[in-house]
């Protein structure tokens, strides 16, 4: 299957929940995120601020704020096709960009290099178990996670699981999966 006609079916299917089964399961994984040792240990995470159907994420920015924790929030840089990380101290920093997606303002935040993000939760539409993820095109966190030396995670629904997917040279799993089934421990 091709990657587009896969990551059309896997948002069918995350727009087909329920709005309360959709809360629910947002509800389980942050449960599992806040109670990890690797949320607990870790000083600075590194989120993406989600648009539906993605897992919000506004939530787990604002526990994070709660205790004390440096949030940085990524901004794509289309013409050199890569990410750059910013603190997000609140929301009002933030500002629409393309696909109507909220990145942070760099005129209005502190870029924090890739070398103090101790946890990185990487987005997706499709994991395996293996780690193994298929994003929204563009392939920015393929690239960036070639130079990450930190904790990666990802958030998925069981809806998000697939047996396979169509894996390239360049593409890095993530090492563990939270889902409203458990956590996967995905052997990276």
């Amino acid at each position: 299957m091709l990657k587009k006609d896969l990551r059309n079916r896997q948002l069918q299917k995350l727009n087909d929940l329920s709005s309360l089964l959709f809360q629910q399961k947002v509800f389980y994984i942050e449960q599992l995120l806040y109670h990890s040792k690797e949320w607990i240990h870790s000083s600075t995470i590194a989120i993406t601020v989600s648009k539906h159907p993605e897992i919000n994420t506004w939530n787990i920015i604002k526990r994070g704020w709660e205790e004390g924790k440096t949030i940085v929030t990524p901004k794509c840089y289309p013409k050199s096709r890569e990410l750059k990380f910013f603190e997000l101290t609140h929301f009002g920093q933030l500002e629409k960009t393309y696909y109507d997606l909220y990145e942070p303002s760099p005129t209005e935040t502190k870029m924090i290099p890739l070398q103090h993000i101790d946890l990185m939760i990487v987005p997706g539409i499709a994991f395996t178990k293996t780690g193994y993820r298929l994003g929204f095109g563009g392939g920015y966190y393929d690239r960036l996670l070639t130079k990450f030396k930190g904790t990666t995670f990802s958030l998925a629904f069981k809806e998000h699981i697939v047996e396979e997917l169509p894996i390239e040279s360049f593409d890095l799993p993530v090492g563990q999966l939270l889902t409203d089934g458990g956590r996967i421990d995905c052997g990276c």
